[in-house]
């Protein structure tokens, strides 16, 4: 129970600090990433505030237990294949189409309307379908 708790708590900043940065106003994103346009660099600050606490916290857990049990992550593989080229592209693509990425989208679903509801599908669709449809396909799409 104790864990759900932290979770709760853990989610719940999460989301207050990407409406407070302005992660989930989807109008600030595209700006972000429209860099030859009409560019707006402040989520530069929000990625760098981000970023750094992290570095230190992957440094600060190295041969460490959580408070509530279980393991830290492992750190990723750090090769880049076709699988992490392709995902990146998608990733990418829908996040300069809809100015959205998975966790503004769920944080932003009570109060972003209609829109990001059917973002929120559409995603949950695409996660779902690409193992599956890996599988189907066979070696016509690339594989690590």
């Amino acid at each position: 129970m104790q864990r759900k708790i932290y979770a709760f708590i853990a989610g719940g900043l999460f989301g207050a600090g990407l409406f407070i940065s302005g992660m989930t106003d989807t109008k600030k994103v595209q700006g972000w990433l429209d860099v030859f346009g009409d560019w707006d660099p402040t989520l530069a600050f929000v990625m760098g505030g981000a970023i750094l606490p992290m570095l230190l916290a992957w440094r600060l857990t190295r041969g460490r237990k959580p408070l509530v049990g279980g393991d830290f992550p492992k750190p990723a593989k750090t090769e880049a294949d076709s699988d992490l080229v392709l995902g990146s592209v998608m990733f990418g693509a829908g996040w300069g189409l809809a100015g959205l990425c998975p966790g503004p989208a769920i944080a932003s679903l009570s109060y972003g309307g209609w829109p990001h509801w059917v973002f929120f599908a559409a995603m949950l669709a695409g996660m779902a379908l690409t193992p599956p449809l890996r599988h189907a396909l066979g070696k016509a799409l690339p594989s690590s």
